[in-house]
């Protein structure tokens, strides 16, 4: 702390009675002078510093410096990873329980990332702070970084002096999430890899042994079953060869996935395609129970954490319903946000849109009579964590013998009609010879 013989001004951000950040100057000679005017004119100083006035020889100094730190920042595009962004929470939460002001715990997290989004986002949000920004706004300026359910939460945890409890909630919630995504994807890997390992295999076997066996075939004279007639045809197809074929099969299998992601990318964009995407996925038989039961975790997860930290129940809702995910979901909250602005019961329009299990309105019906909201969805999200493990289980269990019962039908399929020409063809022979 610098003391002046000359009453100096100084850039500050203070609490008002109410709660809510202001920002201003004052003018004094000391800081401690000036968090003592600030206290008595009944205000709350969360951040106070001397606002320097430009001398005739800095500003070429300043603007060196500036341009400087302008050229460290590194070439990046996308979002910042979420673990990488839930391991910064995690941090910033650690040194603000230590005691450390937020500009400097800021500065050293930044100073230890490595090269890429994240260090350029805290970068902008140092200088933001450093400037006279809440966290919540300098935060909000990256959008990429940080979404609005982490930067509302940030800002509850400002309001009420709480921001080391909220941004360890905070991470706690965002590893929560992020474990629940790791088992859905650990759930399809298997499947995926051996759906893509067998279609590589089974056109391999059209394109390079079927048409042999055709040539074979050809040179005997053999009539062919229906069954061979069709698999021939589709073996043609895949190399080309068919007449007037601009475009072998093979490249269409190839490139089916793409065009399959990139379907579904557009579709969602438009209102009709996300709702009708979004309905087949939670009623199909096969994977609709699992995405059921893990957008039910995740959205009480959303909701119970935004209510403990004391954002709005309808603010909160409404975040949740923008983060859920899912059309079915968002329509559902849209309908509890009107209820509850109306002065009705949250439970009411859940329970009528039936997409949560009756227990889980119960629950919630449960929690809003006796005041407790928030700790019956966090509650709820675990019971329903647990349940996506089970799922999971039974789903790898189901699709397991699935596959080996598919791809058999298509194995023997090959074999059956490949097996009854050289059949006819060896009778053929054998009446010749009989002859």
């Amino acid at each position: 702390q610098h003391v002046h013989a000359a009453p100096v001004s100084g850039r500050l951000t203070a609490l008002n009675a109410a709660g809510k950040p202001q920002k201003g100057s004052i003018e004094a000679t000391t800081t401690e002078e000036a968090i003592q005017r600030i206290k008595g004119q009944g205000y709350f100083p969360t951040s106070v510093r001397e606002q320097k006035g430009k001398k005739a020889d800095a500003p070429a100094a300043g603007d060196e410096a500036k341009a400087k730190k302008k050229k460290e920042l590194s070439f990046s595009f996308g979002k910042v990873k979420p673990k990488h962004l839930t391991l910064f929470t995690r941090q910033l939460s650690t040194l603000q329980d230590a005691g450390l002001p937020l500009l400097r715990s800021l500065q050293i997290l930044e100073g230890q990332q490595k090269p890429g989004k994240l260090k350029n986002v805290l970068q902008g949000v140092c200088e933001d702070v450093e400037g006279g920004s809440s966290l919540s706004e300098a935060m909000a300026k990256h959008p990429k970084a940080f979404n609005r359910l982490y930067t509302k939460m940030v800002a509850a945890g400002e309001v009420g002096g709480v921001l080391d409890i909220i941004l360890q909630r905070l991470a706690e919630f965002m590893e929560k999430a992020q474990s629940l995504k790791r088992k859905i994807r650990a759930a399809m890997l298997y499947p995926i890899a051996v759906v893509v390992i067998s279609t590589v295999i089974v056109t391999g076997i059209m394109y390079f042994i079927i048409p042999k066996f055709q040539e074979i075939f050809r040179d005997f004279g053999v009539k062919l079953p229906l069954l061979t007639r069709y698999l021939i045809g589709l073996s043609s197809w895949i190399a080309g060869n068919n007449v007037g074929q601009a475009i072998p099969g093979w490249v269409f299998i190839v490139f089916a996935p793409l065009f399959i992601w990139l379907f579904i990318k557009f579709a969602r964009k438009a209102k009709p395609g996300k709702a009708a995407l979004d309905t087949i996925l939670l009623w199909s038989p096969l994977f609709g129970k699992l995405a059921r039961k893990s957008i039910t975790a995740r959205f009480t997860r959303t909701l119970g954490t935004l209510i403990s930290a004391g954002v709005p129940i309808l603010e909160a809702v409404l975040i949740t319903r923008d983060t859920s995910g899912n059309y079915v979901f968002e329509k559902a909250l849209t309908r509890v946000h009107d209820s509850i602005r109306e002065g009705e019961s949250f439970a009411g329009p859940l329970r009528e849109s039936k997409v949560c299990d009756a227990i889980v309105v119960n629950m919630i019906d449960v929690g809003e009579e006796t005041g407790d909201m928030d700790a019956m969805l966090l509650k709820i999200a675990d019971n329903y964590d647990e349940e996506v493990d089970v799922e999971v289980s039974g789903l790898i269990k189901l699709i397991e013998p699935m596959l080996i019962v598919f791809l058999g039908v298509i194995i023997g399929g090959i074999v059956i009609a490949m097996f009854l020409p050289l059949v006819a063809m060896i009778e053929s022979l054998q009446g010749g010879n009989a002859v």
